[in-house]
């Protein structure tokens, strides 16, 4: 289970990273379309979705399968059609941010998910926050959970490439 998880998460973080560097600083800045966060602030956004902090929380044993909700959110989350509006606490600021700066921060939150899915008791369910909709998930679907958002936001970043970078 853990060499799987470990896997998803490195290729996802591979991803994420080999997509924003091929933005330059202007491309990552560029608003794309009307209503739209530019890349760089979609980065702040997984970054900030992507606190590990929840999985260092309190947490109690489960007599549920620890990966049970997650074909959920993979429904939920890899939907294209849906459009979401994120919470309030980790929407991105705004304004201009530096290219390295960004790569930066996405390196760092990609080392702490990783280093999270390789060493936390991936069984124990957390009880210090909830997505609504799906009460409370373990360790495994706290990572699960920040992997699959963040796919959701490489396809967003995907299209964003297109417009600013493409067109």
């Amino acid at each position: 289970m853990r060499q799987e998880l470990l896997r998803e998460v490195t290729n996802t973080g591979d991803i994420l990273q080999q997509l924003l560097t091929s933005f330059d600083d202007e491309q990552l800045n560029k608003v794309p379309f009307e209503g739209s966060w530019t890349a760089a602030q979609v980065a702040s956004h997984i970054c900030k979705a992507g606190d590990c902090g929840i999985l260092y929380g309190e947490a109690v044993p489960t007599d549920r399968q620890p990966d049970e909700k997650i074909p959920a959110v993979k429904s939920l989350f890899l939907n294209f059609d849906i459009k979401m509006k994120s919470p309030d606490m980790i929407v991105p600021e705004e304004g201009y941010m530096p290219k390295e700066a960004v790569l930066e921060d996405i390196a760092a939150a990609w080392h702490k998910l990783t280093t999270a899915a390789n060493t936390v008791n991936l069984t124990e369910e957390c009880t210090d926050f909830e997505v609504p909709g799906f009460g409370p998930f373990t360790r495994l679907e706290w990572i699960q959970f920040i992997n699959i958002h963040t796919q959701r936001h490489i396809h967003q970043l995907q299209r964003i490439y297109d417009t600013v970078v493409k067109a």
